[in-house]
């Protein structure tokens, strides 16, 4: 069996071994339609996946066939969910880093109380930030407003403007 990487799978493939592993008796056109591919390229992934010993077929009769993941099939789609929560732990404890920065730059500057302008995951990381210091959420914009652009956040001082 060739030993590959995640990184070796296109993003097409993980998502045909996920329907797999959910469902192996998934038919050709169900996952056609749930990846929005057409019908002759699941049948390239497939055959593309079984030459790799990422998944085997099993013939339950002369229409119906039945795929199921190998053990090395398996691995490489635990390998991607390990290399995905690795990512996305490494984004959240950047964003802590910089929420816990921003936060004792407030304290230097003598400021106890803000407004955060927004509300995604980036945001509540800085608010749950700010909560855990003692800064104060105002429900109203004020003098001081917290802003994200991206991954960074922005102080903004509405009385310069």
């Amino acid at each position: 069996m060739n030993a590959q990487t995640p990184s070796d799978v296109k993003n097409q493939e993980y998502e045909l071994l996920n329907a797999i592993a959910e469902n192996s008796m998934v038919t050709q056109a169900g996952l056609s339609s749930r990846l929005g591919i057409a019908v002759g390229s699941v049948n390239w992934y497939i055959k593309r996946l079984i030459n790799r010993g990422y998944v085997k077929v099993s013939h339950l009769d002369r229409t119906r066939l039945k795929y199921d993941l190998t053990p090395e099939g398996m691995s490489v789609l635990t390998q991607r969910a390990l290399q995905y929560m690795k990512s996305s732990l490494q984004v959240y404890n950047e964003l802590r880093a910089k929420a816990k920065a921003l936060t004792a730059e407030l304290r230097a500057k003598g400021i106890q109380t803000v407004y955060l302008e927004g509300d995604d995951e980036v945001m509540d990381i800085l608010r749950l930030t700010l909560i855990e210091s003692g800064i104060i959420l105002s429900n109203e914009p004020d003098r001081w407003v917290l802003r994200t652009y991206g991954n960074h956040y922005q102080l903004v001082d509405t009385e310069k403007r």
